[in-house]
């Protein structure tokens, strides 16, 4: 797909290909699609220049945007493998595991320099941290160069015969990814060129409504034919990842990257009214709460998205509200549409029923295995394997579908039986909550306690919610927390999802403050 993206490019060069919005949420072209072709093809030539060759290692540390979508364009053309350096994993996570692929350069734009250098400080409080870059390889600086930046990459190395790959799709590493930095043991993530082109092929089939694409449950299935009429070539897509990048650029979609401020990007939705729109959970919320109306389709993913949160983006306007399982090892593994997921009546979280290609079973820990085209080739440093171990409990339901459990690790132990908190955890997500949690707090002699953590959506009372939590509650049985608060549950890691460390010891201190309830 990277290779039909390059040639469509260059098809409709005047075309917008990327745009951001301004404070008024007015669209603003960032790049046309010749001017991404011009970019990859002088980062390639730049590149080549520097003399880096096929199966070299590239560290990226560049903004999402159309700087670093042309440096990984740029990379598949030269069969170079990028790693891509997220300040969100940690500094001596990446330097710890880059010693195992040191990067023959690292690419980097005026703001990650700052945060591996000058503005380390105040970066850290945001839990921003990037090594020092120089450490790591030498550097170049792509975009705008400030003082104290390393030199910037040649934009006008000879492009006469640079070459390309040609491997095309093959088994060759094409990309590092880091996993998040809330997991017990950030690893690095090993995808292969064929691995990539698989995963961005199964989006493009969800997103087109393909007639090998997902199959849902009999709850609610749009007709393909209902789904294609919705893609309309040249209608705005609203993402800012690069699996939605590639799929709906190559389909002559131009890109809106979402704004920051909920209450821009709620602007942003109403001016650009994009056909088909992808945000994180705690992206949909925060726009949700600053009066955000959509339009089309509605992605979500990164993070546990309730049955509750899906239906508050279709009262929005959506037509459709989707919840995407995915993982840095598999992306993506399932998908369901908010009517489906609202018609589950089973404990646990249904994530849907596999996308083609994708192999889940249960091990007989009841841990969900997964494996497919698209997945991960191995671990750096580690061999290949064909299966993700997710850290996810789970269970197929009788249509085959995935049913999650709750993350292995947060097994909660009380009076000897063990509790997952993935299995309750929907039944909180009542209407007037926003996030919902449970988690162990220790009681003493290695038993806990379970507390229901919730927070509520604003101008909402607690009384209100908790007279609306009375049943769900009670028909947890004997998983019946026993005690409920309400908070703000803090979030961490690249996808904002909640804290569970955090959330115990905040759970811990408004106990001891008096503050908790009965369930």
């Amino acid at each position: 797909m990277l290779d039909r993206l390059d040639h469509s490019l260059r098809a409709r060069p005047e075309r917008p290909a990327v745009l951001s919005a301004t404070r008024t949420g007015a669209t603003r072209v960032s790049a046309t699609r010749g001017e991404l072709a011009e970019l990859a093809d002088a980062f390639a030539a730049a590149l080549h220049a520097r003399g880096l060759r096929p199966g070299d290692t590239v560290g990226v540390a560049v903004r999402p945007g159309p700087r670093a979508l042309a440096v990984l364009l740029a990379l598949w053309r030269l069969g170079l493998r990028g790693a891509v350096l997220d300040p969100g994993a940690g500094a001596e996570v990446l330097r710890a595991r880059l010693a195992l692929a040191r990067p023959a350069l690292v690419l980097a734009d005026a703001a990650a320099q700052a945060v591996a250098g000058w503005a380390r400080a105040p970066a850290r409080r945001a839990r921003l941290e990037l090594p020092e870059l120089a450490g790591l390889g030498p550097v170049a600086t792509v975009g705008p160069r400030l003082p104290g930046c390393a030199p910037a990459l040649d934009l006008g190395a000879p492009r006469l015969g640079v070459p390309v790959y040609a491997g095309g799709p093959d088994g060759s590493d094409a990309v590092i990814v880091f996993t998040s930095g809330t997991t017990s043991r950030p690893r690095a993530v090993v995808h292969t060129r064929a691995g990539l082109a698989a995963g961005m092929e199964t989006v493009s089939a969800l997103f087109t409504g393909d007639p090998d694409g997902p199959v849902t449950g009999d709850a609610y299935a749009p007709s393909t034919a209902d789904r294609r009429r919705a893609v309309v070539p040249g209608e705005p897509v609203l993402g800012g990842t690069f699996f939605v990048l590639v799929p709906s650029l190559t389909s002559g979609a131009p890109v809106a990257l979402p704004a920051r401020s909920p209450a821009v990007l709620a602007r942003q939705l109403r001016r650009l009214r994009p056909r088909d729109t992808y945000l994180t959970p705690p992206q949909l919320r925060d726009a949700l709460g600053a009066g955000a109306r959509f339009r089309g389709r509605v992605w979500t993913g990164s993070a546990p998205a309730s049955a509750t949160l899906l239906d508050r983006v279709r009262e929005a306007g959506a037509d459709e509200a989707w919840g995407v399982y995915a993982l840095t090892e598999l992306f993506p593994a399932a998908a369901v549409e908010s009517r489906e997921k609202a018609a589950f009546t089973g404990t646990g979280d249904l994530v849907g029923a596999p996308l083609p290609g994708v192999r889940a079973v249960p091990d007989a820990d009841g841990q969900l295995l997964l494996a497919g085209p698209a997945a991960r080739d191995r671990y750096l440093g580690e061999e290949p394997d064909p299966w993700v171990r997710t850290g996810d409990r789970a269970h197929l339901d009788g249509a085959g579908r995935i049913v999650l459990e709750g993350r292995c690790k947060d097994m909660v132990l009380r009076r000897a039986e063990n509790i997952y908190p993935g299995l309750y955890e929907p039944g909180l997500h009542v209407p007037g909550v926003e996030l919902g949690v449970l988690v162990g707090v220790p009681a003493g002699d290695g038993d806990e306690r379970l507390v229901a953590v919730v927070q509520p959506r604003r101008g909402v009372a607690e009384p209100a919610l908790r007279a609306a939590l009375s049943g769900p509650l009670r028909e947890m049985g004997t998983a019946r927390p026993d005690a409920l608060l309400f908070a703000d549950i803090p979030l961490s890691g690249r996808s904002r999802k909640p804290d569970r460390a955090a959330v115990s010891a905040l759970a811990a201190g408004l106990l001891r403050a008096g503050r908790g309830g009965r369930a």
